[in-house]
């Protein structure tokens, strides 16, 4: 029995007066008197220690902010986009609501069995983050796996700025090769302007240097002034960002209608690039990609070799059987000599508004470099010395 009943009832059936109870039991005069007075309004329940909580707390969220709040965790996690906190916050100052901090939405998601429990998952304050200071100051690439609804497999080669996290670009083939990542960066500077580096995995599409040589991309990265910076084999940590968005665009493509054709996964990849980079915030700054990519200056290269106008283009061909190429200048044809010792090679031409370098894109051997002249039909090699022709005689 409690010790307000025992008080009370040492009253009413013992016949203690008020002052006595209070000091058998140590307690002040006027609490019996108010024990009693409760006692005789509602009976020994009454006397019972009452709650001092308030009946009403200000700052307890309102109803109708934390059903929004679960409304938007479900909506965010049937598209496939993230559903976190931070997320919900901003599309909550979006919306022009109040917004709870962060640990006030969690616990209302906890609450509503939202939130799945990963005790084994390693705390995020373990990490070491690496980030570049500046927009541009470098872009990540890699390519993942996504199968058309028939299971065809796809490729999706992506870039990404290391800064902001700002998709650059995300393009289907059905295999990449070392042309497409060519062609996706140099449309990526026509956009955003040129990276002061670049950071990728060891693929012979990004890097030939465990074949002793160089391929056409870090041709054109030299040509251009850009740093090349390649993550250590068996690390891909080093490229942590961009594995780390693959998983972002794959949970948003499973909650898509599988694309029957590489072009509709193209268009699905071009909605996703919207949405990622316009309504979506990002929870490593607080914006989203897209404002802080414009929030900073950019970052430029370290030493410029080629100006910002400097027009790129890349052409597949096949040299012929006398070791010769044509290409198209101006509208009038020329011819480019590479050796017939190279005769019936497939070949990458990377052209600028001053040079046409042929690549062997299979081996990335630099096979000739060769002056754009107008007025010549014929544009020798610059990396062989002049030849003769058969019977020419020296002076």
């Amino acid at each position: 029995m409690s010790k307000p009943r025992v008080i009370v009832l040492s009253v009413v059936e013992q016949g203690l007066t008020p002052t006595q109870a209070a000091a058998k039991f140590g307690v002040s005069r006027q609490w019996v008197h108010q024990l009693i007075h409760r006692y005789r309004d509602g009976g020994l329940d009454a006397v019972e220690a009452r709650s001092h909580r308030p009946t009403a707390n200000p700052r307890q969220t309102p109803p109708q902010l934390a059903a929004r709040v679960i409304a938007l965790r479900q909506t965010l996690t049937a598209q496939g986009l993230d559903a976190g906190p931070l997320t919900i916050a901003w599309h909550l100052h979006q919306e022009s609501l109040p917004v709870p901090s962060t640990s006030t939405i969690r616990r209302i998601l906890t609450n509503a069995g939202l939130v799945t429990a990963a005790p084994k998952k390693r705390p995020r304050s373990s990490y070491r983050r690496f980030q570049a200071a500046q927009p541009n100051e470098c872009w990540q690439s890699d390519f993942t796996h996504w199968p058309l609804a028939d299971g065809t497999d796809i490729e999706i080669l992506n870039w990404l700025d290391d800064h902001s996290r700002y998709l650059l670009s995300a393009t289907a083939f059905t295999h990449v090769t070392g042309p497409h990542v060519l062609t996706t960066f140099l449309h990526a500077i026509v956009e955003n302007g040129y990276p002061a580096a670049t950071l990728t995995d060891n693929g012979l599409v990004y890097t030939a240097r465990f074949r002793h040589g160089r391929n056409a991309f870090e041709y054109l990265l030299a040509d251009l002034g850009i740093t090349q910076k390649n993550g250590h084999p068996g690390h891909p940590q080093t490229q942590g960002k961009i594995e780390r968005f693959h998983q972002t665009l794959k949970r948003w493509l499973t909650q898509q209608p599988a694309a029957a054709t590489i072009t509709a996964l193209q268009h699905q990849l071009d909605t996703f690039r919207r949405l990622y980079n316009h309504d979506r915030v990002h929870r490593a700054h607080g914006l989203t990609p897209a404002a802080a990519y414009t929030a900073t200056l950019k970052a430029t290269r370290s030493h410029n070799t080629a100006t910002d106008t400097t027009y790129y283009r890349v052409r597949i061909d096949v040299i012929d059987r006398f070791g010769k190429l044509t290409l198209r200048h101006a509208g009038k044809l020329h011819h480019l000599g590479i050796g017939i010792a190279h005769a019936n090679t497939a070949i990458l031409m990377l052209i600028d508004d001053h040079t046409v370098n042929v690549i062997n894109p299979a081996t990335g051997q630099h096979l000739g470099s060769h002056t754009i002249d107008p007025n010549h039909n014929y544009w020798r090699n610059n990396q062989k010395n002049p030849g003769r022709w058969p019977g020419s005689t020296t002076s």
